[in-house]
């Protein structure tokens, strides 16, 4: 009698063990991760006043602001596996505290040179955040519960472009006061909340499942042997080079259409400020409220169409569509007024938000299952260096021709040719053979990384 009441009770127990970590958990982690996407792009209010007091040129402030995703890139992997030997509550409290330090210090910045070096070092600092709490996951969640897990997490990096702008723009208000100026006192109070945050998830958060406290002894043992049972499951992959999939054809292709997504998203992160300044007449917390408008138009989008499209047999089409509108969008604003240029860069924020929530899903599926986790690897490290590029060029465009339509005309040009990217990406959704009949098939065709 008391096996079967194990076995009855032992999935009531995964459910609640779940259920905890989801309500303890994830709400610092988002707040975390929301102060994080604040902190990367907040230098984008400020590129007038730094080359005012500082004398940061626009290829200067391109740039800076691109080295931050080489700083990130090279120390992505290092970082995670320190994580796994430190732990996330170590790990992940060093991180964001190291970047909060780093954000304090960039109030000081008195030449270019330490603008580039501060910019880098924040990249090192904040290196191995977002893949940390996603391996985090994988320690304390089963599969089936990891989605919805994650799911919610990213809510918190969509919510960041809403609130950077108002609250950054408030703080520049602060110009003058103490005697310093507006974009010093920015750098320092969001750098300090972001070490406030760091001590006290220090607090809250749990590395290992036998060290919860608010777990009873029933749920501990179930939650362990669910994640045990997948963690068993992956081991049995095959191994994958990464430097054979650089040269597979489809990883390719998703690689270019990522890549063109993160140079049009990252142009509009870090370039929205400037624009919405040009309009004139515009207090600080004025320009942080209208960048804002974007951000709440593409969100409500996304969400919008990742509701009609979900049960979709091709995502393509969709993805194809989203492209255009973000090519319209930004070949749009090089026209009118900055007003009609709010606009048109609306409607690219609107496309690029939609083309990520529909990229994912498709380069998913886009994959055969023996490459489909190294190769998802593959894509986001080298598609997100479009971080690195897009900046750059308009910094660079900006000081040569006065102007940043030849950087929007780039952004353009590149989602046309990621929709060509997209037509020939391969489609394997609702095929039999694609698509594992359990998580746990899922997790043993999952490929190790070497």
């Amino acid at each position: 009698m008391s096996e079967v009441v194990s076995e009855v009770a032992t999935p009531d127990a995964e459910r609640r063990a779940v259920a905890k970590f989801l309500r303890r958990m994830l709400p610092i982690l988002v707040l975390m991760l929301l102060v994080n996407q604040m902190d990367r792009t907040n230098v984008g209010f400020v590129q007038d006043e730094l080359r005012a007091d500082v004398g940061v040129s626009a290829t200067a402030y391109g740039l800076g602001a691109g080295l931050f995703f080489i700083g990130y890139a090279l120390f992505e992997v290092p970082s995670n596996m320190l994580m796994e030997r430190f732990g996330a509550r170590v790990w992940l409290t060093r991180i964001m505290i190291t970047w909060g330090l780093v954000i304090v210090a960039m109030c000081f910045i008195h030449n270019v040179t330490m603008f580039y070096a501060l910019r880098f070092l924040l990249g090192v600092a904040e290196a191995g955040f977002f893949p940390g709490v996603l391996l985090y996951f994988t320690q304390w969640l089963p599969d089936s519960s990891r989605g919805r897990a994650s799911a919610i997490f990213l809510g918190g990096s969509a919510t960041a472009y809403i609130v950077t702008g108002p609250i950054t723009g408030a703080l520049l208000e602060l110009h003058g006061a103490g005697g310093f100026a507006g974009w010093r006192w920015m750098f320092a109070l969001e750098g300090a909340f972001s070490i406030l945050v760091g001590f006290i998830a220090g607090f809250f958060l749990v590395s290992r499942i036998e060290d919860a406290r608010w777990l009873t002894r029933e749920e501990k043992d179930a939650l362990s042997a669910a994640v045990a049972r997948d963690e068993e499951a992956r081991s049995r992959a095959p191994r994958v080079s990464r430097l054979k999939l650089l040269f597979h054809p489809q990883v390719a292709l998703l690689t270019g259409v990522f890549f063109a997504m993160a140079l049009t998203g990252y142009a509009i992160t870090f370039w929205l400020p400037s624009l919405v300044d040009d309009i004139g007449g515009l207090s600080p917390f004025q320009v942080g409220l209208l960048t804002a408008v974007p951000w709440i138009c593409a969100v409500i989008a996304m969400y919008t169409v990742s509701h009609f499209t979900d049960g979709a047999p091709d995502r393509r089409p969709y993805l194809a569509i989203a492209l255009v509108l973000s090519a319209v969008g930004t070949f749009l604003a090089t026209l009118g007024s900055p007003w009609f240029g709010l606009a048109a860069l609306t409607l690219a924020a609107v496309g690029g938000k939609c083309a990520a929530t529909l990229y994912w899903p498709m380069a998913q599926s886009g994959l055969d299952l023996k490459i489909a986790a190294p190769g998802l690897a593959v894509v986001n490290s080298i598609g997100n260096l479009g971080g690195f590029v897009s900046p750059t060029l308009f910094g660079y465009l900006k000081d040569t021709t006065g102007s940043t339509n030849g950087g929007l005309y780039t952004l353009s040009a590149a989602s046309l040719l990621a929709v060509l990217g997209v037509v020939y990406v391969k489609n394997t959704r609702g095929t039999s053979d694609a698509v594992p009949r359990t998580a746990q098939e899922a997790s043993a065709q999952r490929p190790v990384v070497s």
